[in-house]
């Protein structure tokens, strides 16, 4: 099933620098770990925010809840899911 996921991250006003960097980089180890997996498909940054817009291709919602609550901001991100199934006038295969 592939998902549409948009995240904005909110981390705290009162996390100091180290703090920050500990969860990026713990961020960063999660979110790739998934992408050589090939579960999160792609993952793109929206100019001038702190967020993306991620596409998932995982077996269930049971999956892709797994995977985003495994995030360390998990916590502290906005998250919009939706899913997505081929247009019928798609003139393209799915690229994935």
């Amino acid at each position: 099933m592939l998902y549409c996921v948009e995240m904005e991250v909110n981390i705290p006003e009162t996390w100091d620098e180290e703090k920050i960097k500990d969860y990026i980089t713990r961020e960063q180890a999660t979110s790739q770990k998934y992408q050589k997996s090939g579960e999160w498909v792609y993952l793109w940054r929206v100019a001038g925010q702190y967020s993306n817009i991620s596409i998932l291709n995982v077996e269930s919602p049971d999956e892709l809840h797994k995977i985003l609550t495994e995030l360390p901001l998990f916590p502290y991100m906005d998250i919009t899911v939706k899913s997505l199934c081929k247009h019928p006038n798609a003139i393209r295969e799915s690229m994935i």
